[in-house]
């Protein structure tokens, strides 16, 4: 039940306000793609446009009330006969529908913006309450930009609504000025000075300007709202809207601090958000709270360690428990357990000194390039594999100039350093003729061959080698992001057999 006094209730305005977003513009099949959605996740109410603005946002309007099955359509109408018609002639397809009207209540807004006393504005909004209640008894009404209003004005107006028939009082924060203790004492004086307020549920509508949404949000509920409103990824005018991802989770994380319940079918949050992303063309950012790509992500050695032991160490919530999956990254920070684990998963097996040599051209790849991928890793678990460390590469520096190129090279040869240079036709040329000068080699090369592993201007790649010193054919492997030192440390694996 809605009336529940410990029950949240989910208000969610991604299709009005988070539509406002510039370029986020949602065609009539998108939207109803979305309410489907919607309705799936729990969302109590959708408001699913502003009937008045566009005979596109009428229709959508209309649509969307004939196809939901749990949700109840909401339509946003200023505070006029006309605007609150036109809510009344898309919604009434609906079994059950809620008429959301608003009007400015701040000075700011009623000298600039509506030309109006505040006594005209009182007029108003008995006026508008009352003949939206002719409709329907589910009225939702607003004070727009409410957290600048004088309070002792806003306490007659909320009055005033609710004796009209509003049933939800929505406390907007229209410009995202307020702060968590301000916003709290605005709730609690509602609550304690207007005489009926016990018949109206309070809500809240956070803008993030200043960053503080989802935390006045949350707040709000301490001090009694009891409805939230908010838009999926938190996308809406300027700087967004709260997200609405973040207050399920954050009060089904947080049973303890908040004492309340909120519906929610958390496991199509990741999915749902991912949908609204690719229908409005905003990306959500990497590191976003609950839905971004890297929200359980792993890349520190010290995380993945406590992480692999108990996961509970490092997440607060299970990543399945709303939709998406726990990530081991490889990276230049990941330790031993976080690469065990990785080659675990593959069901690769290695002995200690291979896993150390493993391990170490892994970290020099890493320092390299970000994220290493499993192909990459089965590639440096390969050149291992292959390897016999009687000859090491110290260091390898290459030129090109006009017609021919140079090569200095320095190896390690039975704990000893050796340097030669060698011109060639080419860098690679060069840098192997370095080599087998240092190696007294006569091998020739038969094959060549590189490979990129990744893409991007830091790939990763696989060069093979193979030789014949005369006797045998030989084949090296190496795994790098620059070509001339992979290209020199497969030659040199292929040597070393």
């Amino acid at each position: 039940s809605m009336s529940d006094k410990n029950r949240i209730i989910i208000f969610d305005t991604t299709m009005r306000d988070g539509e406002q977003s510039p370029g986020a513009s949602m065609s009539l099949e998108e939207k109803l793609q979305i309410s489907r959605v919607f309705d799936e996740l729990g969302v109590d109410i959708i408001e699913a446009g502003f009937p008045i603005a566009s005979p596109g946002d009428y229709e959508a309007v209309t649509e969307i009330s004939k196809s939901l099955k749990k949700s109840i359509p909401a339509g946003l109408a200023r505070a006029t006969k006309k605007d609150i018609d036109a809510c009344h002639e898309s919604l009434r397809h609906a079994k059950n529908f809620r008429i959301h009207t608003f009007i400015s209540t701040s000075p700011l807004h009623m000298k600039h913006k509506l030309n109006k006393s505040s006594e005209e504005v009182l007029g108003s909004i008995k006026e508008s309450v009352t003949y939206a209640r002719k409709f329907t008894d589910d009225v939702e009404w607003s004070c727009e930009d409410g957290t600048r209003t004088d309070m002792d004005y806003m306490c007659k107006t909320v009055e005033l609504a609710i004796k009209c028939g509003a049933k939800t009082i929505n406390i907007p924060d229209t410009v995202g000025y307020t702060v968590p203790s301000e916003f709290k004492k605005i709730i609690e004086t509602l609550l304690n000075k207007v005489p009926n307020i016990d018949k109206a549920i309070i809500s809240t509508h956070c803008h993030n300007d200043l960053g503080l949404a989802v935390a006045n949000s949350l707040t709000a509920i301490t001090a009694g709202a009891r409805q939230i409103e908010g838009a999926i990824n938190g996308i809406g005018e300027r700087a967004g809207n709260t997200s609405t991802e973040e207050i399920i989770m954050a009060i089904k994380t947080r049973q303890d601090q908040f004492g309340v319940d909120i519906k929610a079918e958390t496991t199509e949050i990741f999915e749902t958000s991912r949908l609204v992303s690719k229908l409005t063309g905003y990306p959500v950012q990497y590191n976003k709270a609950v839905v971004g790509k890297n929200a359980f992500s792993h890349e520190s050695g010290i995380h993945q360690h406590g992480y692999l032991r108990n996961t509970t160490t490092y997440e607060i919530m299970s990543p399945d428990s709303v939709g998406q999956e726990a990530k081991i990254i490889l990276g230049k920070h990941s330790g031993r357990a976080g690469f065990k684990d990785a080659l675990d998963n593959l069901n690769i097996s290695l002995d200690d000194d291979s896993f150390s040599n493993a391990f170490d051209t892994f970290k020099k790849i890493a320092d390299r390039k970000g994220e290493i991928v499993e192909n990459e890793l089965r590639a440096i678990v390969g050149q291992v594999e292959n390897k016999e460390n009687s000859t090491k590469l110290i260091s390898v520096s290459v030129n090109s100039k006009d017609e021919y190129a140079s090569a200095k090279v320095t190896l390690k040869v039975s704990g000893n350093e050796v340097t030669e240079e060698a011109t060639g036709d080419g860098m690679i040329h060069a840098a192997f003729t370095a080599v087998k000068k240092i190696l007294d080699s006569d091998a020739t090369l038969i094959d060549y061959r590189v490979e990129s592993i990744t893409k991007g201007s830091d790939a990763t790649a696989e060069i093979v080698t193979i030789i014949n010193d005369g006797h045998l054919m030989k084949q090296g492997r190496a795994v790098s992001t620059d070509v001339v030192q992979g290209s020199v440390e497969s030659f040199l694996n292929a040597l070393n057999k």
